[in-house]
């Protein structure tokens, strides 16, 4: 190589350097981020809890909660504003007529009779496979789930049952009950449910026994807000916390009752279901009679056919359903007349009227770190519960009656 070579290939091999020298150095790769706890959904159903009782000023509780996050103005039960057919349509979005759980008192053709007390029913999974509760679709898709109590929660529902479960006992006070709900969420993370249900029905049952407006309800109202204060203490803000409850209560004053016999002649229809949605089946031969007698406007109460149901309570397609089907009037009873002897001389409660009726509006309040704060919804409808509760655990909602939309304002 010629000197003149020589020095250019030098003076290249300086310029090179130079540009390394003064190169940045490339920065490594960020670490992963560590992967976040999915935060769990506690979904309480206070039974019973009609929606303008937070008003009150005996729920310290529920109105911070209320306060500090979502309040709904109420929430409209599905037809017939029971506390099965409800609880089942909170958790698949399905309207009654649509999920099979028409009543609390029903009759299948195959099944033969449903009652909501009866243990058998409750875990015979034939009564509540037309739906789909939230806690199957979740565990399919992997998610655990935790049942402290709800309606069909006791049946393997198309072969699945809640990773944890409890049998229904009603003498389980509400802080064990409580308590139990903190055990599971409190578990190492592999272990820890994601979704986890809690029902209360002391509300109901004072509710029925004393009515709405009664000193002892004010004490079991005051009584559950404590316990709901028990689980906020206990899990924190890092929770998000759905409370509902499956209808109002509307008082009945002594006396306002109806005899089903009077309704229609025990010869002609066989009584289905008695109190507020009352069912009758005509004998063999006798629909014209039974009809005759049954259908159109009475004194404190209406008949229709299945088939000819005010379109607004999407009620009558479902073979559960009675031929007939009388709707009674708000602070009236339709019962059997040899039951008139068990009712009290004060007021009691009842619910099963039409759910567009005030009193019969349902809870809604919710916090957590998926909702805003002081964030007010209008009045909404409860097949609307089910899609939010599958967008909080991340699970996509099967084919259901309801929106997200009106809850969209709720959320972060």
């Amino acid at each position: 190589m010629t000197p003149s070579l020589r020095a250019a290939a030098a003076l290249l091999l300086c310029t090179m350097l130079a540009a390394c020298a003064g190169a940045p150095t490339p920065s490594p790769a960020p670490a992963p981020a560590m992967a976040t706890p999915p935060v769990p959904v506690v979904l309480v159903s206070i039974d019973g809890f009609r929606a303008d009782y937070l008003d009150r000023g005996i729920t310290p509780t529920l109105s911070r909660i209320a306060r500090e996050g979502v309040r709904g103005d109420g929430m409209t039960p599905s037809y017939p504003s029971l506390t099965f057919p409800n609880h089942y349509t909170l958790v698949t979005g399905l309207r009654p007529d649509r999920h099979g759980v028409v009543q609390n008192t029903m009759r299948d053709a195959v099944l033969g009779p449903f009652k909501s007390s009866n243990e058998a029913n409750a875990g015979d999974a034939r009564w509540w496979n037309g739906g789909e509760p939230l806690w199957v679709t979740a565990e399919r898709a992997g998610v655990r789930t935790a049942t402290m109590f709800w309606p069909g929660s006791q049946a393997p529902i198309h072969g699945v049952h809640p990773r944890e479960w409890v049998r229904y006992d009603k003498t389980l006070g509400n802080d064990a009950r409580v308590d139990q709900v903190v055990t599971w969420l409190r578990a190492p993370e592999a272990e820890r449910p994601r979704l986890v249900t809690l029902y209360f029905e002391t509300l109901d049952v004072v509710g029925h026994d004393f009515g709405p407006d009664s000193p002892e309800m004010a004490r079991a109202i005051a009584s559950v807000d404590a316990s709901i204060a028990r689980l906020v203490d206990a899990l924190g803000p890092q929770v998000n916390l759905v409370i509902v409850s499956d209808h109002g209560m509307a008082a009945v004053p002594p006396g306002q009752l109806i005899a089903v016999e009077d309704m229609v002649d025990p010869a002609d229809a066989e009584v289905i279901a008695t109190g507020q949605s009352v069912g009758f089946a005509p004998r063999p031969g006798r629909t014209r009679a039974a009809e005759a007698q049954l259908l159109g406007a009475h004194p404190h109460y209406e008949c229709w056919k299945k088939s000819g149901l005010p379109a607004r309570w999407h009620y009558g397609t479902n073979p559960r359903v009675p031929p007939i089907v009388c709707q009674v009037e708000a602070g009236w009873d339709a019962i059997h007349r040899a039951d008139f002897v068990k009712r009290p001389a004060h007021a009691r409660g009842s619910h099963g009227y039409d759910p567009a009726l005030p009193v019969m509006r349902a809870l809604f309040v919710a916090r957590g770190p998926a909702f805003r704060a002081g964030a007010r919804l209008p009045v909404f409808d409860n097949v609307d519960v089910y899609p939010l509760l599958a967008r909080l655990i991340d699970v996509p909602p099967l084919p259901n009656d309801g929106t997200i939309a009106p809850l969209l304002p709720a959320l972060k």
